[in-house]
């Protein structure tokens, strides 16, 4: 046995341990586009069904890329995108990969690919890597609802109202259009926590919260900025509607109660509005302070009632 058949029979279980101790799917394909090895994780991360394997596991049936690409695409959401990826770095071996997949049963997979090149820069073909990374998205998403969502209502907290409030207002400053401002304030909420407690005051924000949203057009935004204050983002809209819109959310307030444990609590809200210039020197912040001034004086005049924000100007 010469030196060289010595180091291949080395070398291929070698190989085909390190393959199948990874944790990701392996692929790799030769310049022929033929398959030359793939590792159990591979057919487990596509779920792809072998009917049998060879008898010397060190080795892999040499098969064309076919029958794996076209199990592969049966999954895929966005099969064209796929092949058009795959062609491109077919076409340049040059190029390396790294994208996520998304699969027609949920999953989504993360793929990375290379190049293989000998030590002449000559090209042998590409090696494919695919994990498996559903349950990090989940918890990915998870994070970012938290990140977005009031926990308690599950409006829009108050950073991520402003945010998206920011993006309505460039838009409606690019077409336009002309957005309105509510901020509302539950009157008197202190003394719904003194009397009734704090998991009935818990329990009217969120009523609350699901009253109002009801009421809103689909494109409406609903945020929670403090504890009993929230505001709405009307993103197309005029005077007239914005004040009919916070009229129809002090009225349900006031006439529908909340029931908490055999109690029905009776609450009544405060709303302020304004309108945003569709120019570039108005902010998201100068509109709440307007929308601010605008409730206080709906609280200054009695509560459970709407004002709008009225400009004080030199006699």
């Amino acid at each position: 046995m010469d030196k060289d058949d010595n180091h291949n029979q080395f070398t291929r279980p070698l190989l085909h341990a390190i393959q199948e101790a990874s944790p990701d799917g392996i692929l790799v394909v030769d310049r022929h586009s033929q398959v030359i090895s793939y590792n159990q994780r591979f057919l487990e991360v596509w779920q792809i069904e072998q009917k049998s394997r060879p008898d010397d596991q060190t080795a892999y049936p040499h098969l064309p890329e076919e029958p794996l690409l076209d199990s592969a695409l049966r999954k895929l959401k966005d099969p064209d995108a796929f092949l058009q990826r795959i062609q491109e770095l077919y076409d340049n071996p040059e190029l390396h990969d790294h994208t996520e997949i998304e699969l027609t049963d949920g999953r989504t997979l993360d793929r990375h690919s290379t190049g293989l090149f000998d030590d002449q820069n000559n090209y042998l073909g590409r090696v494919w890597f695919f994990r498996d990374i559903t349950r990090q998205k989940l918890n990915e998403a998870l994070l970012q609802d938290l990140a977005w969502r009031d926990q308690l209502t599950g409006v829009m907290a108050r950073g991520y109202f402003l945010e998206r409030a920011e993006e309505e207002l460039q838009r409606t400053q690019r077409y336009g259009h002309t957005p309105a401002l509510i901020m509302l304030d539950v009157d008197h909420f202190k003394q719904v926590n003194d009397r009734y407690g704090h998991y009935a005051g818990d329990r009217v924000l969120v009523m609350l919260c699901r009253r109002w949203l009801d009421t809103l057009r689909n494109n409406d935004l609903l945020g929670r900025i403090g504890g009993e204050e929230f505001t709405i983002l009307l993103p197309q809209s005029d005077l007239q509607t914005a004040l009919q819109t916070a009229e129809r959310v002090r009225s349900i307030t006031e006439n529908q109660s909340v029931h908490s444990d055999g109690i029905d609590i009776n609450c009544t809200v405060s709303c302020g509005v304004t309108m945003l210039d569709n120019n570039q020197n108005d902010s998201i912040n100068d509109a709440l302070k307007r929308a601010d001034n605008a409730l206080y004086s709906a609280k200054k005049l009695g509560r459970n009632r709407v004002e709008q924000f009225r400009r004080v100007t030199d006699n």
